[in-house]
């Protein structure tokens, strides 16, 4: 069995660049979970059992590379190795190692260790002193029956653990299945943008959370805490319902690692916020996450994706703009040009149960490059049928347009390039439409779409313009 025992260094900072985590030894925790199940806390350090999983990453020294790399949540970390856990909690007392620095090379021996860096012979040190014993070795060369009388199983015990002797059992610790974690700000704040310093180190936490279950998140809540002695207990408004906490629910049309994609969306909707009272503490909450699957990098450069992505632009002018001012077209079970989309606001939660249920139609996977030949004529009119007809921009209200000698004008006699399409529908609304859409061409307005209703007898036909071709 091997041991790895790492704490932050008593001057750790976060990573440069990087804003500073809000429980610095439960974040090296999930980050040591990635490489291995068995992580435990032992005081303010963690110690690690890697035997197991050595040869998933390449060997003892790979892997010691990999869970110091620069990535890592912390950019000082002390570490040694042993063949136990108390050994290496021992060295790492004796014979820190800082990263980028160069190891010991020469193995720790047990016996030579000082008997103060045994957590069990701890309370015992002055009677340990007065008795000549300063190493683990001296201990051990003691009566059994004598130390355990003098000063407890537990000394000899934790000896029979140190020389492997003995299993060591320690409760390991997991990823819980929700990230929740608080923070106390150091003063009182009242401004709501302002709390954006203190969601950032949460924000980062939150990283770390997510890399160590390989997931993104699709939503999250902030909550923040009033000053119970000022608050307005009868403030009510989009986030406060007239308690002591305020709430702000983030939500993202794809599942994202972006903390800072998050902190830009979180700034632009807390400048709208209004506090009723300081600010005390913070907590954000995970809502919804998703495993994330592995993104293929190119290596020609013009494939290499730039700037923010289509569904990240639209979270960001929704939270700055309002949800009301970024719009989105629904398509509706109507032939009707006119009631075949309804626009509504664009919400990041209704946009990924599109995708989805487009990814599972029958529809996504006609489009898809293995359904059919494209080189197929006939699949093109099964995929499109008379889309070319239909206009870039479409009147809200169809014009009438003036008619002379059967031939419709609209700035200038109109001359028919396409058509007719045909429509019949409406009957069972009550309104039932006969149109035969046409393409035409106007001397001034360029390409037209108009049509003409089949109601009325052929030579008093009303014709409509319907849309422009851009």
């Amino acid at each position: 069995m091997h041991w790895i025992a790492l704490r932050p260094s008593p001057d750790a900072a976060a990573a440069p660049s990087e804003p500073a985590l809000v429980d610095t030894s439960t974040a090296l925790a999930w980050w040591a979970l990635r490489f291995t199940p068995l992580v435990a806390r032992v005081g303010d350090a963690l110690v690690l059992e890697v035997s197991a999983s050595e040869r998933l990453f390449g060997g003892r020294t790979a892997l010691l590379q990999q869970l110091l790399e620069p990535n890592r949540p912390l950019a000082q970390v002390e570490y040694a190795q042993g063949a136990t856990s108390l050994i290496a909690m021992a060295a790492l007392q004796v014979h820190t190692c800082r990263v980028g620095q160069t190891a010991p090379v020469r193995a720790v021996l047990p016996d030579a260790l000082p008997v103060h860096t045994l957590a069990a012979a701890q309370p015992h040190l002055p009677t340990l002193a007065r008795l000549g014993v300063r190493t683990w070795g001296q201990l051990r060369a003691l009566p059994r029956g004598g130390v355990v009388r003098r000063f407890g199983a537990e000394v000899v015990d934790a000896l029979d653990r140190a020389y492997g002797q003995r299993p060591e059992v320690y409760p390991w610790l997991t990823l819980p299945d929700v990230f929740d974690a608080p923070l106390e700000l150091a003063a009182s704040v009242d401004s709501a943008p302002a709390l954006l310093f203190g969601a950032r180190r949460l924000l980062a936490q939150l990283l770390v959370w997510l890399r160590a279950r390989q997931s993104g998140v699709l939503a999250l809540e902030l909550l923040w805490e009033l000053d119970a002695r000022r608050a307005n207990t009868r403030h009510v408004d989009a986030h406060h319902q007239g308690g002591q906490q305020g709430t702000l629910t983030l939500r993202t049309a794809e599942a994202t690692q972006d903390m800072s994609h998050l902190q830009r969306i979180l700034g632009e909707q807390l400048a709208r916020v209004t506090l009723p009272a300081p600010v005390l503490y913070l907590r954000l909450r995970s809502l919804q996450t998703q495993p994330l699957g592995g993104e293929s990098y190119s290596l020609l450069p013009e494939d290499v994706r730039k700037g923010d992505s289509l569904h990240q632009t639209l979270e960001r002018l929704a939270a700055r703009l309002g949800a009301h001012s970024v719009q989105c077209a629904t398509p509706q079970a109507n032939h009707r040009p006119e009631h075949m989309q309804h626009w509504q606001p664009w919400r990041a939660d209704a946009a990924r149960k599109e995708n989805q249920v487009a990814m599972k139609s029958g529809a996504a996977r006609a489009y898809s490059m293995g359904a059919r030949d494209p080189k197929d004529p006939e699949s093109e009119r099964d995929v499109l049928p008379a889309a070319d007809l239909y206009p870039t921009w479409l009147l809200p209200v169809p014009q009438r347009l003036v008619v002379r000698q059967s031939i419709p004008h609209y700035h200038g006699e109109l001359t028919l390039l396409a058509g007719p399409q045909r429509l019949e529908t409406g009957w069972l609304e009550g309104e039932p439409a006969l149109r035969d859409y046409y393409m035409a061409r106007s001397p001034q307005a360029g390409l037209v779409w108009v049509y003409r209703e089949r109601l009325e007898a052929a030579g008093d036909a009303a014709w409509f313009l319907h849309g422009l071709f851009a």
